[in-house]
């Protein structure tokens, strides 16, 4: 890839205070990560659900406000929870709000307890997907088009104004996409590519195949529709346990760099670990950008 690497954290406010969350943004922001991400999950996928979590959008807003330099974003936005129209102007005002800072992360939705226990709907896979499509659809056309009239199965615009335009000539779009059908979508739709190893308990268990066999159908796919892969930002996280170790930490970026991806995110490290985690970001992130970055 030629772009340039970027290097992020990804935050969650789960079981975090608001000023909790407001410190990791701003610490992640001195020690000059390129990124930071919410999740948007209505309870605790990683913990009990008694477990306090603040609604991702409206914090992503605050957070835009109390920062001036890392990009920011949600490790995906759930298409369950919002219709699709109102999700691009809430996008838009978070862009205003941050001086462009924003890339809209965008998923099907897939945690099954939380959509039962707030009374939200979740399709079966193949109807989520193709709600996902359409509303991808939708947002792109709003985003580039002056009036909008959009007749889908799902979602409908009647002349619909995108007012105020985004900060950024375009916000970009990542999609979060594991299997074949999410890949096709992500090939011809997104900016940004994000797919990351088989966990239980997370959107790619039960997946089949490592990540190098997704690149490989993301590729795929992308011929197929038409579009250079080049121009695409490829994006995967790990867990905080790269922490464990320096060594660790760079075998987790380079593996990951040396199959294509141009933005490395990690879980924030536990409190026992905050120092390697700064040490790492002032001392060899800098170095690997040099290493990655450099010209063939």
């Amino acid at each position: 890839m030629t772009a340039p690497v970027r290097f992020g954290l990804f935050l969650s406010q789960a079981n975090k205070s608001w000023d909790r969350v407001v410190e990791d943004f701003r610490q992640a922001e001195a020690l000059g990560f390129d990124t930071a991400w919410l999740v948007d999950h209505l309870v605790d996928t990683d913990g009990p659900p008694e477990h306090p979590i603040h609604e991702a959008w409206t914090l992503l807003a605050a957070i835009a406000a109390l920062t001036s330099r890392i990009r920011l974003g949600i490790l995906v936005t759930s298409n369950t929870f919002r219709n699709p129209a109102l999700l691009l102007k809430e996008a838009v005002t978070v862009d205003h709000i941050s001086g462009g800072r924003l890339i809209l992360g965008l998923g099907t939705g897939w945690h099954v307890d939380e959509h039962r226990r707030y009374g939200f709907e979740l399709p079966d896979p193949p109807e989520r997907v193709e709600r996902f499509e359409e509303a991808v659809r939708l947002i792109t056309t709003l985003m580039t088009g002056e009036r909008t009239t959009f007749a889908g199965r799902f979602y409908r615009l009647d002349e619909a104004l995108l007012s105020p335009r985004p900060v950024q000539e375009r916000i970009p779009i990542l999609i979060a996409a594991h299997r074949p059908r999410m890949l096709r979508i992500a090939a011809r739709y997104a900016d940004q590519w994000d797919t990351f190893a088989t966990l239980p308990g997370t959107a790619t268990e039960g997946v089949a195949g490592d990540v190098a066999d997704r690149i490989g159908a993301f590729l795929a796919a992308c011929r197929e529709v038409g579009r250079d892969p080049e121009t695409i930002r490829r994006s995967t996280w790990a867990e905080a346990d790269v922490f464990a170790s320096e060594d660790a930490y760079l075998d987790f970026a380079r593996r990951h760099r040396a199959l294509g991806f141009t933005d490395l995110v990690t879980v924030l490290p536990t409190e026992d670990r905050m120092g390697l985690l700064e040490w790492i970001a002032r001392q060899r992130i800098p170095e690997l950008r040099a290493e990655f970055d450099a010209p063939a």
